[in-house]
């Protein structure tokens, strides 16, 4: 069974270290407990959209920018024959995604 806390958190911590941030560092930034984010990001906890969209903030990254990328990973896990992007899509404005690199698909 597919868990998408499991697939959110790989992806935050995929962002996280692209960015070279610590854990420490984006939770403090976010304004959530180290702890509950270590707990995100190990698919323990589930993360409500605000916390999501927190730490987004904090990763200089578009929540759907993020959220798409755990969308490509589920539709690969899950065998669908869904083209896997290759970036960001032209519609997200330049500055929110520069130093954007794509998560690697496990």
């Amino acid at each position: 069974m597919v868990l998408m806390r499991q697939e959110i958190g790989d992806v935050l911590r995929d962002f996280r270290l692209q960015k070279g941030r610590t854990l420490r560092q984006v939770a403090g930034e976010a304004s959530v407990a180290l702890g509950y984010l270590s707990e995100v990001e190990r698919g323990q906890k589930e993360a409500s959209s605000e916390i999501l969209a927190a730490v987004a903030e904090a990763l200089q990254t578009p929540l759907s920018v993020i959220m798409g990328e755990v969308s490509e990973r589920l539709a690969v896990i899950e065998g669908l024959s869904l083209p896997i992007s290759s970036g960001v899509p032209d519609t997200v404005p330049a500055e929110f995604v520069s130093g954007y690199a794509p998560a690697l698909v496990s």
